[in-house]
Protein backbone atom coordinates (compact mmCIF):
# COMPACT_ATOMS: atom_id res chain seq x y z
CA UNK A 1 0.00 0.00 0.00
CA UNK A 2 1.31 3.46 -1.18
CA UNK A 3 1.75 6.10 1.89
CA UNK A 4 1.93 9.80 1.80
CA UNK A 5 4.68 11.85 3.48
CA UNK A 6 5.33 15.64 4.12
CA UNK A 7 9.36 17.04 4.89
CA UNK A 8 10.15 20.45 5.41
CA UNK A 9 11.24 22.21 8.53
CA UNK A 10 9.51 21.35 11.82
CA UNK A 11 7.25 24.11 11.89
CA UNK A 12 5.81 23.61 8.66
CA UNK A 13 5.36 20.10 8.41
CA UNK A 14 4.33 18.81 11.76
CA UNK A 15 0.63 19.71 11.21
CA UNK A 16 0.48 16.83 8.28
CA UNK A 17 0.66 14.55 11.37
CA UNK A 18 -2.63 14.76 12.23
CA UNK A 19 -3.95 14.38 8.95
CA UNK A 20 -1.94 11.08 9.01
CA UNK A 21 1.04 11.83 7.06
CA UNK A 22 4.34 10.91 7.60
CA UNK A 23 6.47 13.54 8.76
CA UNK A 24 10.39 14.22 7.81
CA UNK A 25 12.40 17.19 9.27
CA UNK A 26 14.57 18.20 6.86
CA UNK A 27 17.49 20.92 8.58
CA UNK A 28 19.67 20.90 5.00
CA UNK A 29 20.14 20.27 1.46
CA UNK A 30 21.76 16.99 2.59
CA UNK A 31 19.09 15.63 4.62
CA UNK A 32 16.56 16.55 2.04
CA UNK A 33 18.60 14.76 -0.79
CA UNK A 34 18.85 11.64 1.30
CA UNK A 35 15.00 11.78 2.92
CA UNK A 36 13.70 12.11 -0.59
CA UNK A 37 15.48 9.75 -2.18
CA UNK A 38 14.42 7.34 0.95
CA UNK A 39 11.22 8.14 0.62
CA UNK A 40 11.07 7.25 -3.33
CA UNK A 41 12.40 3.92 -2.10
CA UNK A 42 10.03 3.46 0.30
CA UNK A 43 6.89 3.47 -1.62
CA UNK A 44 5.41 6.87 -1.20
CA UNK A 45 3.15 8.08 -3.60
CA UNK A 46 2.64 11.31 -2.47
CA UNK A 47 5.78 13.18 -1.26
CA UNK A 48 4.74 17.44 0.03
CA UNK A 49 7.81 19.04 0.49
CA UNK A 50 7.74 22.87 1.64
CA UNK A 51 9.48 25.10 -0.98
CA UNK A 52 12.53 26.15 0.92
CA UNK A 53 13.46 22.38 1.22
CA UNK A 54 13.55 21.92 -2.43
CA UNK A 55 16.08 24.50 -2.79
CA UNK A 56 19.07 22.97 -3.94
CA UNK A 57 17.72 19.78 -5.07
CA UNK A 58 16.06 20.19 -7.49
CA UNK A 59 18.12 17.60 -9.85
CA UNK A 60 16.90 14.88 -7.46
CA UNK A 61 13.18 16.21 -7.76
CA UNK A 62 13.40 16.44 -11.56
CA UNK A 63 15.02 12.96 -11.53
CA UNK A 64 11.14 11.64 -10.50
CA UNK A 65 9.04 14.49 -12.53
CA UNK A 66 8.79 11.71 -15.36
CA UNK A 67 7.16 8.83 -12.96
CA UNK A 68 3.82 8.21 -11.89
CA UNK A 69 5.09 7.58 -8.45
CA UNK A 70 6.27 9.13 -6.25
CA UNK A 71 4.57 12.60 -6.70
CA UNK A 72 6.71 15.26 -5.27
CA UNK A 73 4.26 18.56 -4.61
CA UNK A 74 5.63 21.35 -3.67
CA UNK A 75 3.70 23.52 -0.83
CA UNK A 76 4.44 27.20 1.05
CA UNK A 77 6.55 26.78 4.29
CA UNK A 78 4.78 28.27 7.31
CA UNK A 79 6.94 31.46 5.94
CA UNK A 80 4.88 31.36 2.83
CA UNK A 81 6.22 30.29 -0.89
CA UNK A 82 8.42 31.65 -3.78
CA UNK A 83 5.73 30.22 -6.25
CA UNK A 84 7.35 26.99 -7.07
CA UNK A 85 4.68 24.89 -5.99
CA UNK A 86 2.38 27.04 -8.83
CA UNK A 87 4.48 26.90 -11.69
CA UNK A 88 4.92 22.84 -10.97
CA UNK A 89 0.85 23.09 -11.26
CA UNK A 90 0.73 25.08 -14.36
CA UNK A 91 3.58 23.13 -15.84
CA UNK A 92 1.62 19.69 -15.01
CA UNK A 93 -1.39 20.85 -16.48
CA UNK A 94 -0.17 22.35 -19.63
CA UNK A 95 2.03 18.83 -20.47
CA UNK A 96 -1.20 17.21 -19.69
CA UNK A 97 -3.64 19.00 -21.60
CA UNK A 98 -1.30 20.33 -24.34
CA UNK A 99 -1.59 23.91 -23.93
CA UNK A 100 -1.73 26.86 -21.67
CA UNK A 101 -5.68 27.32 -20.01
CA UNK A 102 -5.04 28.31 -16.77
CA UNK A 103 -3.47 31.82 -17.92
CA UNK A 104 0.03 33.53 -17.27
CA UNK A 105 2.43 31.71 -15.20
Amino acid sequence: MYKLAAMGDRESVLGFKALGLDVFVVEDVISARTTLDQLAKEEYAIIYITEPATEGIESEIAKYTPALVPAIIPIPSKSGGNGMGMKAIYNAVERAVGADILGDK
